[in-house]
């Protein structure tokens, strides 16, 4: 009898990690969210095999008196939910520069993180997908700015274009 129960979980094992999963070669659009101010990034997925991809993010922010750019690289898991839908964790990290001006005060620096990621996503019978994630990142810096403010949140609506 536990061979019999053995042999049938892990046949259901198997199954469940063998279903198919939604996930295109290549994805190309924008990701917009809110992270001490870069609401906008340029966002380019690439599938590595069935369940894994390489996601890469270049969002900047230019305002009245800060101008940034931030370049994001993140390795994803992705699990097959039903039909369309996905959800997937990630790690990874990047690198930035920033600089201030106002009222005859200017600095500038680069900084670096790591971050992390989950989000669900859908990919339509058309080649659009959207998701829906959350990133934590924790910025290693030593500057001022940073010291202050280490761990920065964010959520982010995607909108891509699947090829």
């Amino acid at each position: 009898m536990k061979k019999l129960f053995l042999s049938a979980f892990m046949l259901a094992g198997l199954a469940f990690s063998t279903q198919a999963q939604e996930i295109s070669k290549n994805a190309l659009g924008l990701r917009l969210g809110d992270n001490d101010g870069f609401g906008g990034e340029i966002s380019y997925q690439r599938g590595l095999s069935d369940n894994n991809r390489l996601e890469v993010d270049l969002g900047w922010r230019d305002s009245n008196h800060v101008d940034a750019i931030k370049l994001t690289g993140l390795y994803q898991w992705v699990w097959n939910i039903e039909g369309g839908f996905n959800w997937y964790a990630g790690v990874g990290g990047g690198l930035g520069s920033w600089s201030y001006d106002h009222n005859d005060f200017d600095e500038s620096g680069t900084f670096f993180f790591v971050a992390g990621d989950l989000g669900i996503e859908y990919k339509f019978d058309i080649p659009l997908m959207l998701s829906l994630d959350f990133r934590p990142e924790l910025y290693l810096n030593n500057d001022d700015y940073f010291r202050d403010n280490s761990f920065g949140p964010d959520i982010a609506l995607g909108v891509r274009f699947t090829f």
